[in-house]
């Protein structure tokens, strides 16, 4: 029996025209890829997001509205998509706001076609993406953002629930924890919704960022 392919929708939204039409041809090449749409700026990404593509490519500096507030609305009017912001300049603070705004992460767009597309199908799984290196300057910022009521969501969580979000944050897979913990990928699974449910939070990435805040979770390169 022949193997059905998961297709995964993307729609780019970068004013460079030069560098979206090599985007486009690339995401076009891809056997498991269907390119939704291309958008030059936020305003027209907002009126191509009826369908939810499962991940939109965001270029974080543009005129009008940015990458971050266009992350912000995007998440939204689809919450099930996953936005990864696209950018030459990685400076943790900008990073850190695009990830509390609901991105689900970032990448350089001085990065190889085919770590591009691993990030692509990455964050199409529900994966943060970000380079490793990045992580500890990210969470810094982030826990200056800390609000009382998520501290209180997060210390109602049962100690396996932190173990499983600790996991999470470090980029864990659920198939990963279930082989750690040894317990099976059905318990991860119910963990987690308890976690999301407990969080106020729709995605793993969310309540990664939101425990990253308060300092919960420990992260390759944090302090």
């Amino acid at each position: 029996m022949a193997q059905t392919t998961t297709m995964t929708s993307v729609l780019v939204v970068d004013d460079h025209q030069v560098f979206s039409e090599a985007l486009e041809l690339l995401l076009r090449r891809q056997p498991d890829v269907r390119l939704v749409g291309s958008a030059r700026g936020a305003a027209e990404a907002f009126g191509m997001l009826e369908d939810e593509p499962d991940v939109v490519l965001m270029d974080l500096y543009m005129p009008g509205v940015d990458g971050i507030e266009a992350t912000r609305r995007i998440r939204e009017i689809a919450p099930n998509t996953k936005v990864v912001l696209l950018t030459a300049v990685q400076r943790p603070e900008v990073i850190a706001d695009a990830l509390a705004a609901g991105a689900c992460g970032y990448v350089p767009k001085t990065r190889a076609a085919d770590e591009l597309m691993d990030v692509i199908r990455r964050a199409a799984a529900g994966e943060l993406v970000m380079p490793e290196d990045d992580l500890g300057p990210v969470v810094e910022h982030l826990q200056g953002g800390r609000r009382a009521s998520d501290a209180q969501a997060l210390l109602s969580l049962t100690p396996r629930e932190v173990e499983v979000l600790g996991a999470l944050a470090l980029g864990s897979t659920p198939g990963d924890i279930a082989s750690q913990l040894g317990i099976s990928s059905m318990t991860v699974q119910s963990h987690v919704k308890n976690i999301l449910a407990k969080l106020g939070v729709h995605t793993r990435i969310e309540a990664v960022t939101l425990a990253w805040r308060h300092g919960l979770t420990r992260t390759a390169g944090a302090a």
